[in-house]
């Protein structure tokens, strides 16, 4: 799908906001500083809480919004990036209203996103109602149906409600352009069908509106560590033709498919004249990463491969495995690609990356840093049963 921003006479607010709010998973918040540290210089680390960091913006330092896409998508680990005001915090109804008009500049929204720090807390339809009210009565919305107070459209200017307890918010503003910004705290608002047989599917599904894949017709794609099938389930929605390879058997409900395969052995065991006819390679493996990238390597590599497009995820056995990720990403250009990374909502620790042909040399890679294996590289990352 494509994203197509639509034009908003809604001005950016005046002042802006010294301060970035960026929300992440619970034990991210030291990656996402390191990460920032780079792809915004100067910045330097302020308030923070399990989930959300806040880091005060330089002198002078003011960045537009494409400025923020740039580093949304550097930071990876950020789930919501946003211009912040500050915190708010009230006794009673009327009290939130009048903090609100208090703390936020002369400025009309175009759209309400309210989430909590801790994603288990998810606010109630009450408490979203009640901060629609809110808005609106502060003057910072129009009125119903003009304003929405959930996912937003590109271009939208949105308000970000971010509630740190019942009657405390961090508040500021964000532009939607990419997907995850349009959706409340990058959160994905989509949920997984009955008739699925894992969270496979929905974490692809997310990773599709994501990054905005789109699948061309009758395309072969491979999944490396397949089973039970969630993710080969999602791609024969999208109309692919699709061979899963593992030892274990996938769900009969997916076998039964029409258009799917299986391979029933290691990606590594696979003959590599047999790895030439794929369009897509497809992986989220419960291996080390380095394991993963040498498997997904090997599909792209192969002589005669016409790969164009990788949907890879990373399992993290810890948060420290993050350092390498700029050097995954540099081992998927040398193979001819262009990345691109996000750490999902509906996963865990783990980092997904999207990448696709770029026309550059193929093989690159061979030799270079997937294939030096740290001690454990070996050992299978913590079991999750997502697959």
């Amino acid at each position: 799908m494509k994203t197509t921003a639509h034009p908003s006479s809604t001005p950016d607010p005046t002042p802006p906001g010294d301060f970035l709010l960026a929300t992440c998973q619970g034990g991210a918040e030291d990656v996402l500083a390191r990460r920032l540290a780079i792809a915004l210089p100067g910045c330097t680390r302020g308030a923070w809480r399990r989930g959300a960091v806040s880091f005060k913006l330089p002198p002078g330092g003011d960045p537009s919004p494409a400025d923020l896409d740039r580093v949304r998508d550097e930071l990876v680990f950020a789930r919501a990036l946003f211009r912040c005001h500050g915190q708010v915090h009230w006794k009673d109804d009327a009290g939130r209203i009048d903090a609100l008009r208090a703390r936020l500049p002369g400025a009309r929204y175009d759209a309400v996103h309210l989430y909590p720090r801790d994603v288990r807390t998810m606010p109630t339809a009450e408490l979203v109602a009640g901060v629609a009210l809110a808005a609106e009565r502060a003057g910072l919305v129009t009125a119903f149906p003009g304003a929405t107070f959930s996912t937003a459209k590109p271009g939208d200017l949105v308000l970000d409600c971010l509630a740190d307890s019942d009657d405390r918010w961090w508040v500021g503003w964000h532009r939607a352009t990419a997907p995850s910004t349009c959706w409340p705290g990058g959160l994905y608002p989509g949920a997984i069908p009955g008739d699925k047989v894992s969270r496979a599917w929905l974490k692809l599904d997310e990773a599709i509106h994501s990054f905005a894949i789109e699948f061309d017709p009758a395309s072969r794609a491979v999944e490396l560590g397949a089973s039970p099938g969630g993710a080969c389930q999602r791609l024969l929605e999208a109309g692919l033709e699709v061979v899963g390879i593992d030892p274990a058997l996938v769900d009969p409900v997916v076998a039964a498919l029409p258009g799917f395969s299986q391979w029933r052995k290691r990606a590594r065991d696979v003959q590599l004249r047999d790895l030439r006819g794929f369009d897509w390679v497809v992986s989220d493996m419960n291996i080390d990463p380095v394991s993963s990238m040498e498997s997904v390597g090997r599909v792209v590599t192969a002589p005669g491969s016409r790969v164009k497009g990788i949907i890879a995820t990373l399992k993290l056995p810890d948060w420290s495995r993050a350092g390498a990720l700029d050097g995954w990403l540099g081992e998927f250009r040398g193979w001819g690609f262009r990345p691109r990374a996000r750490q999902l909502s509906t996963g865990g620790r783990e980092v997904c990356i999207f990448a696709t042909r770029s026309g550059g040399r193929r093989g690159a890679a061979r030799g270079s840093s997937v294939s030096r294996r740290p001690p454990g590289a070996d050992r299978p990352a913590t079991p999750r049963a997502d697959r």
